[in-house]
């Protein structure tokens, strides 16, 4: 397994009215928070505030490249990303205890977080098409040049873990620094990921690596 410490590029924040920070995505131009009650965007190069739609928004979020996704309690929501409006519902898997969120090749992918399991589901249904295990509590989940990242945090240790999508064995592991954490994770498309900073408000880019 390779082993190095995560390097952070940038943070954003903290952010006004926003006390922490739970799900994040991209859009493509825009990094979306889920905030609690509210998404957020704001432009990663300039760090400027875009949008806000008030909607639950409590744990992971997910870009499909024309909709969002927003876990919100125990279901995940489709939304329009221009008005704000939810399209539809689905259950999530954990019944409230899901965290992180991402889109991948048609399907989404969940992380549970106490359960540590990331379960890949069908987008329309909710139905639950497979499920790796875990070593450590899971928060956000991202895919990337055909890799399945996920962040972790607990007991005050937290990491992006890079892991085999069929068996969950850890490949890659990259520490966050003392004080710092990952709630939410996404992938840029290239050299950063964008990791949600749970109750410090932040949003941090780390390097990707090669």
């Amino acid at each position: 397994m390779k082993h190095a410490v995560a390097e952070i590029i940038r943070e954003y924040g903290p952010f006004p009215e926003v006390d922490s920070v739970h799900g994040v995505s991209f859009d493509g131009r825009r990094v979306w928070m889920a905030t609690g009650t509210r998404l957020d965007a704001f432009d990663p190069d300039s760090g400027e505030m875009l949008n806000s739609h008030n909607v639950v928004a409590d744990a992971g979020t997910a870009f499909d490249g024309e909709h969002l996704f927003q876990i919100a309690e125990a279901v995940i929501q489709k939304i329009d990303p221009k008005t704000g409006e939810v399209l539809a519902t689905i259950p999530a898997p954990g019944d409230g205890g899901d965290s992180g969120l991402a889109w991948a090749e048609g399907s989404l992918w969940v992380g549970q977080h106490r359960g540590r399991k990331i379960h890949q589901i069908d987008p329309d249904t909710g139905k639950v098409l497979s499920t790796i295990e875990t070593e450590r509590f899971v928060t956000g989940v991202t895919w990337v040049g055909g890799d399945l990242w996920h962040g972790t945090w607990e007991n005050d240790e937290s990491d992006l873990r890079r892991v085999d999508p069929s068996s969950g064995e850890v490949l890659e592991r990259l520490d966050m620094p003392a004080g710092t954490g990952v709630s939410g994770l996404e992938s840029d498309g290239a050299d950063r990921f964008f990791c949600g900073g749970g109750d410090s408000g932040k949003v941090r880019s780390i390097r990707r690596p090669r």
